[in-house]
């Protein structure tokens, strides 16, 4: 029999955290495990989840950040399948069970993603042609942003277990990074259609956190000296750091951080790639 684990991380976010899990016990489809990590929560989130939901499997961190949270709930499942809900998120009645539907009839896949509906600031809102979602070997598609929200995504656990968990030294774009591991050596499957509704717009999201391409730069990076990627894969993942390595580097020496600067350039002469002009290299001097 299929199973599957929902696991919602969370901190300092009480009601949003309601909201989400009364979204997975909504569905038609119910998971056969219901995980919260709370990750040192300053406020009555603990309290609320315990006196609202009672029987929730809830595990407690000291605020290690999202990666250690996730990952605490994947080793408290049991289930086959990994199916993740950030808090602030909300999933639509039939989203596992259109995932696992979709899995069943295509077994081959270990990956489940799908659309969504944006909410920024109380409105919904349209996502732009760069953020359009993709099934199949999307590897080129997840090199220059995140392309698969962490909220739509339904993960085969064996996946983790040849790849690794969630890198939990990167204080952002973890799932970025995840995705380009998983997605350099294998398909997903992609239902075409919103599953969840993802907010956007409060104060406390990571994914708002400025300079993001700091740890994009870093995920490339630890891609490429995995040795994994064939040729082609290889070559559009140098263009696609050359790109990010320029403009952040623009930003750090407008900012005078030289020892920042320096580690940067050392990572761009290590992969041959011309990311200034001499100019700029004597200017920064």
């Amino acid at each position: 029999m299929t199973t599957v684990a929902a696991i919602i991380p969370t901190r300092d976010r009480a009601q949003l955290t309601l909201r989400a899990v009364a979204s997975v016990l909504a569905q038609t489809r119910p998971p056969d495990e219901l995980i919260v990590v709370d990750d040192g929560s300053r406020d009555d989130t603990l309290d609320q989840l315990r006196s609202t939901y009672p029987g929730t499997h809830m595990v407690q961190l000291d605020g290690q950040g999202v990666s250690a949270a996730r990952n605490a709930g994947i080793r408290a499942s049991n289930s086959d399948w990994l199916a993740f809900l950030d808090s602030d998120d909300e999933w639509l009645p039939d989203k596992l069970q259109s995932q696992l539907e979709a899995l069943t009839k295509e077994p081959e896949y270990l990956l489940c993603h799908s659309d969504e509906i944006w909410i920024r600031n109380g409105r919904r809102v349209n996502p732009r042609r760069r953020h359009r979602k993709y099934g199949g070997f999307i590897f080129r598609h997840c090199l220059p942003l995140c392309a698969i929200s962490p909220s739509a995504a339904v993960v085969h656990r064996s996946l983790f277990e040849t790849v690794g968990l969630f890198d939990e030294t990167l204080p952002a774009c973890e799932d970025y990074e995840l995705w380009l591991r998983i997605c350099s050596r294998w398909p997903v499957l992609y239902v075409d259609r919103p599953l969840l509704r993802k907010y956007g717009g409060h104060a406390d999201q990571l994914s708002s956190t400025a300079a993001l391409d700091r740890y994009r730069i870093q995920a490339l990076a630890k891609i490429l000296d995995s040795r994994v990627l064939g040729q082609q894969d290889r070559q559009a993942t140098l263009q696609v750091l050359a790109e990010k390595l320029k403009v952040y580097l623009a930003g750090v020496r407008k900012r005078r951080r030289w020892p920042e600067v320096e580690a940067l350039e050392r990572l761009a002469e290590r992969f041959e790639l011309q990311v200034s002009s001499q100019e700029e290299r004597v200017t920064s001097v």
